[in-house]
């Protein structure tokens, strides 16, 4: 750990001696468990990352909401590059997880989308799946990537699937819904991670739990129904279609672009955007047996 444990041992808001950990599984920031004469605590390391329209200052002020709104743990400490949270004594899901919670997760979803807004202060600041992902594409490109000959497709691809969207309530979203950013502690889900919450539509959080998740097209429509409140029509089926392709797109640039500006430890980019562009390909394929080739 090194320099990172200095800061860590280094920061104002502990209680007598501290034990260190490193936390696994992050794939753009560092996260360490730390436990004080208080209890145990999470540490989390960030930078902002223009490229992927990730502001920390931004990401401080959502998960304070968050938790004034009862969604997320606790913000113990902040300051610039760091931020310290409770643990919580909780299950991490993993994609089955999410996958056997559809309904559970389309409560906590809506309660979210309907509570978070008023709480949020500043700039308001928009997350629009397609917007994001024609703006990796330019990123790529600038940068000479190593995928570029996929781009051109990508956004034909993104064209089509965005005019697929029907209107639809703007609401606080998440926009990175991974199985691990949901925590079971066997009472109640809890959410973490908000580096793009923001304001947009339902749609992008519904499509990017069951994406991220594999669900089924039974699971899908378990989640599309509890949060609907009802059996969805064909014009919704086919948004979100679209936007669970989008989802997958964005998941697959995301990669792309960290391949080129992060260093995580333990992250391999390379494996994720083979990983996440299979699934890409896989739901474009399924997207156009239903509704025609792009």
């Amino acid at each position: 750990m090194g320099v990172e444990e200095d800061r860590i041992r280094n920061l104002p808001c502990w209680n007598g001696a501290v034990e260190i950990s490193v936390l696994h599984g992050g794939l753009s920031n560092a996260n360490y468990l730390v436990q004080d004469a208080s209890g145990k605590h999470v540490v989390r390391f960030g930078v902002d990352y223009p490229f992927h329209h990730v502001s920390r200052e931004r990401e401080v002020m959502v998960a304070r909401a968050a938790h004034a709104a009862g969604f997320a743990p606790e913000v113990q400490y902040a300051s610039p590059g760091v931020m310290v949270t409770q643990f919580l004594n909780a299950k991490t899901f993993g994609a089955a997880d999410v996958r056997a919670n559809a309904g559970r997760i389309a409560r906590l979803l809506q309660s979210f989308h309907v509570k978070m807004a008023p709480r949020i202060s500043g700039p308001g600041f928009i997350f629009w799946a397609f917007h994001v992902n024609r703006d990796y594409v330019a990123t790529l490109r600038t940068n000479k990537s190593r995928h570029i000959e996929l781009l051109d497709t990508m956004l034909r691809h993104g064209a089509a699937l965005e005019k697929a969207q029907v209107p639809l309530p703007i609401v606080f979203g998440h926009h990175d819904l991974l199985p691990a950013n949901f925590l079971d502690d066997g009472h109640r889900l809890w959410l973490i991670d908000f580096e793009y919450a923001g304001f947009g539509t339902c749609m992008f959080d519904l499509a990017g739990a069951a994406s991220n998740a594999q669900m089924t097209e039974e699971q899908s429509a378990e989640l599309l129904e509890t949060y609907f409140g009802a059996k969805p029509d064909a014009a919704l089926m086919r948004c979100f279609a679209a936007m669970h392709c989008a989802a997958l797109q964005r998941e697959t640039l995301w990669a792309m672009a960290s391949e080129i500006f992060l260093n995580a430890p333990g992250a391999d980019y390379a494996a994720y955007v083979a990983d996440n562009l299979a699934l890409y390909n896989q739901s474009i394929d399924h997207y156009q047996s239903v509704y025609g080739k792009i």
